[in-house]
Order: C-alpha cells, then sequence, then structure tokens
C-alpha cells in the first residue's frame, strides 16, 4: 500500500482556549486532507504564544510530517503572531514580502472603492500581514485581506491560514488548490458504510477488532449511540492511498470478514448511504 502525505494540523488563538470561539476550522480540514487521501495524524490547540508555536511547528517537522497546516494569527493586531513564530520554529528571518505587501494594498483599496472600509492603501497595521517568513510565497485571499503563507522545504510544507472560517475556506478552494495537487496528487479517499441490527457496542467489539486486526490498512470503526436511540449501530470501513482498485480489494476482503463475522454471532448487518 503506498503511503499517504501525513498532516498535523495547528490551530492558533487564546479565543479559541479560553471558549470564546469553537474551532471549526480543524474539523474541516480533516474532512478535506481525507478526501484528498491524506493522513491527518494529529491536531493542537495552541495559545498565541510564539515559544509554544515555534516548539509546536519544530516537533511536527521532526516527525516527518508531510504538510503542516497552522490556522489563525495572521491578521494585523499584535496578538497575530503565527508568521513569526513560525519563521523562529524553522530558524529563518521574517521580511516584508514585495507581493504580498501589493496583494494587501489591493485589497484594501478594493474595499474601499466599495465603501466597506474608509481608507485605501496601506498603514503599518496592515502592511504588518506582509512581512512572511523568509521562502515563503503568499496566496491570495478571496475573502479576506490577510494573505495565506505557503513554506516549501524539500519534501515537506507549512501552509499558515486565516482563523476565519471563511477565509481559510477560501484560500483552501481557490488559490491553494496548485499546491494541494501537487502534494496530494491522485490521491483517494474510499469508505463502506454499513449498519448493525444491535443496540451494544460490545456486542461488536470482538467481531470488529478481529477485522481491524486482520486487515491493517483498513480503518474500522464502530460507532457508539447512547442506549434506547436505535437498534442499529454504524459501522464504516475506511482505506487511503492512490489506487482505487487496490483499495477496493483490500475493503472488499475486510467486508467479507466482517460479514461473515456478524453472521456467525446472528448479527443482521445493511449497506448505508455515505
Amino acid at each position: 500500500m503506498p503511503r499517504s502525505t501525513t498532516v498535523e494540523i495547528i490551530a492558533i488563538g487564546n479565543e479559541i482556549l479560553i471558549g470564546d470561539v469553537q474551532d471549526t476550522n480543524t474539523h474541516w480540514l480533516c474532512q478535506q486532507i481525507t478526501r484528498l487521501g491524506g493522513h491527518v495524524r494529529r491536531s493542537s490547540l495552541l495559545r498565541d504564544e510564539p515559544e509554544s508555536i515555534a516548539a509546536e511547528v519544530r516537533a511536527a517537522l521532526a516527525r516527518d510530517t508531510g504538510v503542516v497546516f497552522t490556522t489563525g494569527g495572521l491578521g494585523p493586531t499584535d496578538d497575530d503572531l503565527t508568521l513569526a513564530a513560525v519563521a523562529q520554529g524553522i530558524d529563518v528571518a521574517v521580511r516584508l514580502h514585495k507581493q504580498a505587501r501589493q496583494m494587501v494594498s489591493d485589497r484594501y483599496d478594493k474595499l474601499a472603492a466599495q465603501g466597506i472600509v474608509a481608507l485605501s492603501g496601506l498603514n503599518s497595521a496592515r502592511e504588518k500581514m506582509a512581512y512572511l517568513p523568509e521562502g515563503a510565497a503568499p496566496l491570495h485571499n478571496p475573502v479576506g485581506t490577510a494573505p495565506g503563507v505557503l513554506i516549501k522545504m524539500g519534501q515537506r510544507a507549512i501552509v499558515c491560514l486565516p482563523g476565519v472560517p471563511a477565509e481559510l475556506k477560501g484560500i483552501f478552494t481557490t488559490s491553494l488548490q496548485p499546491f494541494l495537487q501537487e502534494i496530494f496528487g491522485e490521491g483517494i479517499f474510499v469508505e463502506r458504510v454499513l449498519a448493525a441490527e444491535c443496540d451494544d457496542e460490545s456486542m461488536l467489539a470482538p467481531i470488529v477488532n478481529r477485522v481491524a486486526t486482520g486487515h491493517p490498512h483498513i480503518y474500522v470503526k464502530s460507532w457508539a449511540r447512547p442506549f434506547g436511540e436505535t437498534r442499529w449501530l454504524k459501522i464504516t470501513l475506511s482505506a487511503s492511498g492512490t489506487d482505487r482498485a487496490t483499495l477496493e480489494m483490500l475493503l472488499d476482503a475486510a467486508l467479507a470478514d466482517l460479514e461473515a463475522g456478524l453472521a456467525g454471532a446472528d448479527i443482521p448487518l445493511r449497506a448505508m448511504e455515505n
């Protein structure tokens, strides 16, 4: 089985860790990366503390992570520290990037022309968003003002995205797409969703565990429900890779073992819509 590109996500912001804002960005990124055939193996939530951010970036790279995503901390205020911290983590300087500066200036000019902001052009706070780690490339933000940032380092990369969900999604689905195609290529995610007529997950556990052990390239998961809510429990079998035929063959084999195990325990199984 080909290895999927490994991904780690670092969500940054005091507002998340004091409970003012829910981190929906990590959930959304996990969905998108999984669908691309990537493998999210770790996520973390950090305050706006440069040393902590830098240490987490260094640790992610030391784990040979293919792509590190950061979210949050790209804005114009003093607590937007992500880019300086990432630069510290990879031991480079932060410098004014001409293309990023032009992106920010153009965006404010457009917003002013639309009557959304009072002043066009740049001030020191706006220009702050154009200071990038050396070697980084800005990513056009079609929704907000802070560019995303892409740092390529051989076979690895860091992608810094804004914390505002609409901006993060806007960059991910537009200007980041060429990089995603490059890094994930033809990666795919295949899943089978089933339901077992059983209201007690502990009765499924021995069968699910046996199938998971026997098919290490397939992720087998039973989904618990509150007792009495339903007599059907969901079971998913999934895999990521680059060759659909191989993935389908592996899934078929795992599914056959699951069906045989449940039949032996007299537990009916049916397919569900994904």
